[in-house]
């Protein structure tokens, strides 16, 4: 008698929880089986993206700073992004302090990106690029390729997440070898 009670009693919650979620409003998390299946807070933002949203999408992952000589590519990555985001491709900033050229404060980092460059493409707050407390993302990509040297690296993933070619702080966003990666990359997929 008591194993049919606490039976049927199993039952019964367990068909009360599954009406509650089928009333409950659902956040439809993006999914993929990939190294991209992380989540990182946007810069100067409590909103955070999964990169799964991005799935089938080609990116191109660069490490950022805010006071280096390179600081200036966020022009040409804007221009990357504004030529090529309509046909597929994502570009995506990480700033980081690991070659100590990053402000300490979000806010300052929010300003160099967005007012002084007006960058339009996802920021990410600051975050490890290399070493111990690498992030997730980066933790991958330095495992594919090697770790960025210096700031303003460029990793170009093909939207099967099969192939990353990296590219120097040295080359341009809009240099002719970097463009071709990209225009070879979308032509793949």
């Amino acid at each position: 008698m008591l194993k049919k009670t606490l039976l049927g009693l199993s039952i019964f919650i367990t068909s009360l929880s599954a009406q509650a979620n089928d009333t409950l409003p659902h956040k439809q998390q993006p999914q993929c089986e990939d190294f991209t299946n992380v989540e990182f807070r946007k810069l100067r933002s409590k909103e955070s993206l999964n990169l799964c949203q991005f799935k089938d999408r080609p990116l191109l992952i660069v490490n950022t700073a805010s006071n280096c000589g390179f600081t200036s590519q966020f022009e040409g990555l804007e221009k990357v992004h504004q030529q090529y985001k309509d046909k597929g491709l994502v570009v995506l900033g990480f700033p980081s302090d690991d070659f100590f050229q990053e402000e300490n404060d979000e806010k300052d980092i929010a300003k160099v990106c967005f007012i002084n460059y007006g960058v339009t493409f996802n920021m990410f707050a600051a975050s490890e690029v290399r070493g111990s407390d690498v992030n997730p993302l980066f933790k991958h990509l330095n495992a594919q390729t090697s770790s960025p040297n210096w700031n303003f690296y460029k990793y170009l993933v093909s939207a099967d997440r099969k192939t990353i070619k990296r590219f120097n702080s040295k080359v341009a966003p809009t240099s002719k070898e970097l463009i071709d990666a990209i225009e070879n990359t979308l032509l793949i997929n």
